[in-house]
């Protein structure tokens, strides 16, 4: 019987390390992506913006961090920058890249290691929620919400809303949006024949709380103060309150904006 020598045991011991290391390894990387599948699901999600749709509050290809545990906690309420889910053929059919390469992009987007790009993603700001009666325009070419005329000065420079009037209720468990940008924007004011051009709240995938690229862009994106307003909720119809998605009920009922950072995968929101 042979005896195991001294260069022999070395060898052992130098493959258990590689095994050892190799299952370390293995172990981390699971855990990882499913650390990141869960953040990407429940928690955050990045996307990108690749129209002009909310400019000068968002740029095109700027990266949005969205917080899905805000809207599923506090609901969705007036102000708020969102990102929604196409509600009914807003967008054009999207291409998805083919092959290897868009198998591997969507695998790598699902597990949130890159934006998500699907094509089926708007970002809006929250004008009317559920109850609120929303009117454009007042003699001053403003938005009204309940009767209070909205001082709008996040919007860019020159983009007045006034190029559809309209004067609609806001069903229950939905939101009246619009760009930023009025007059490059694809929102609920051309596709009033649908449900008053709402979206339904269970289509909201969260609210983008931050700027996170590129660095010259880094910021929050705050509700602006003129929605803090009581007068606005004083005289609002019976649903004034901000709705969760939690166990909504969806009433019968532009290019791409809103892509996930993710979005975080970053999903492209228009």
């Amino acid at each position: 019987m042979s005896v195991a020598g001294p260069e022999d045991r070395v060898a052992e011991r130098r493959d258990g390390k590689e095994v050892s290391l190799g299952r370390e390894l293995l172990i981390i990387m699971t855990v990882a992506l499913l650390l990141s599948v869960l953040v990407r699901s429940f928690i955050a999600q990045a996307f990108f913006v690749p129209s002009g749709s909310m400019e000068d509050t968002l740029q095109i290809q700027d990266r949005i961090l969205v917080s899905k545990l805000s809207t599923e906690f506090s609901g969705v309420q007036r102000g708020e920058i969102v990102v929604f889910s196409d509600p009914s053929d807003w967008l054009p059919e999207p291409t998805a890249p083919t092959g290897v390469s868009g198998m591997v992009r969507d695998a790598l987007m699902w597990v949130g290691i890159l934006p998500s790009d699907t094509g089926k993603d708007l970002v809006k700001r929250v004008i009317g929620i559920g109850g609120d009666n929303v009117m454009c325009c007042d003699v001053q070419e403003r938005v009204v919400v309940n009767g209070v005329p909205l001082n709008e000065t996040y919007l860019k420079p020159g983009a007045g809303t006034n190029q559809v009037p309209f004067d609609i209720i806001v069903p229950p468990d939905r939101i009246f949006v619009m760009g930023d940008n009025r007059g490059d924007s694809s929102d609920s004011r051309f596709h009033m024949t649908e449900a008053e051009g709402t979206v339904p709240i269970k289509n909201v995938v969260g609210r983008v709380v931050w700027v996170i690229w590129p660095v010259s862009s880094w910021s929050g994106a705050p509700i602006p103060s003129i929605f803090e307003n009581p007068k606005i909720d004083q005289q609002a119809g019976p649903h004034p309150k901000p709705t969760s998605t939690a166990g909504s009920t969806q009433l019968p009922s532009e290019s791409p904006e809103a892509s996930g950072d993710g979005a975080v995968p970053e999903p492209e929101a228009s």
